[in-house]
């Protein structure tokens, strides 16, 4: 993919409109591509201004009276008059309800495990599992030091049938991660790390997508999202050790 068919792309990337191969595609020339990876990156952060509180707003005070007294014809206005008022009526409920579709925030959590899922596959595809390969927490741990700013716990799993294979950087929601990648038999997991927002510790779970599962949750600062193609009880129960 050359930079000309990525800006044809980059929108429908944007707003995820493009099916797994594509968006594939694209992420791997914006790897590549300083100049496009500047694009994505103001297109989406135009994108979360749009969506941001302070465009948000409520309807106006009396609006509903309006719309039902349009449409209960209590007047009983001539057929040109009612047809008009009809027109009118409708207009403004689908101005209303296009405003309501744009300015309602779409769920970031699925957006995030889209990414997430993406960002596995290609760690897979492209063969770049590891910057670090070592079954050692004692070696993943330290090597993020001074690549990320922060420190990712990194736990040995091994005895519960969970090894450890190594780590590496990746990109995830608009910053640097840190990937830790385990295996359970033949199936890779993937682990993706980075500070927690908020304070208070969560779980959850996203759909599986394109076969994938995904879990994530928060604790003692630091949000965790776990993808692989693992059935959905042993991921839960990889999840459980991790935390």
């Amino acid at each position: 993919m050359n930079c000309a068919e990525a800006g044809n792309l980059i929108d429908a990337y944007v707003d995820d409109e493009l099916d797994l191969v594509r968006s594939l595609e694209i992420e791997s020339h914006m790897e590549e591509c300083p100049a496009c990876s500047q694009a994505r990156q103001m297109r989406m952060s135009l994108r979360s201004r749009m969506r941001s509180a302070g465009l948000q707003c409520d309807a106006p005070a009396g609006l509903e009276r309006r719309l039902r007294s349009a449409l209960s014809g209590r007047e009983r206005p001539s057929p040109w008059r009612w047809s008009i008022g009809w027109i009118a009526a409708a207009a403004t409920v689908a101005a209303v309800v296009a405003a309501f579709l744009w300015l309602r925030p779409a769920r970031a959590e699925d957006q995030l495990a889209r990414e997430v899922v993406s960002t596995h596959i290609r760690s897979l595809m492209l063969s770049h599992l590891t910057d670090v390969p070592s079954s050692d927490q004692h070696t993943v741990k330290p090597w993020f030091n001074g690549k990320l700013d922060f420190s990712p716990p990194v736990k040995d799993l091994a005895a519960a049938g969970f090894p450890l294979a190594g780590g590496r950087l990746d990109y995830l929601g608009g910053r640097p991660v840190a990937a830790l990648v385990y295996q359970h038999r033949k199936h890779v997991i993937n682990v993706f790390i980075w500070p927690s927002a908020g304070g208070s510790d969560e779980a959850g779970r996203a759909e599986p997508d394109h076969g994938y599962n995904v879990l994530h949750w928060s604790r003692a600062g630091m949000t965790f999202w776990v993808v692989s193609d693992l059935n959905r009880s042993e991921l839960e129960q990889f999840a459980a050790l991790m935390r």
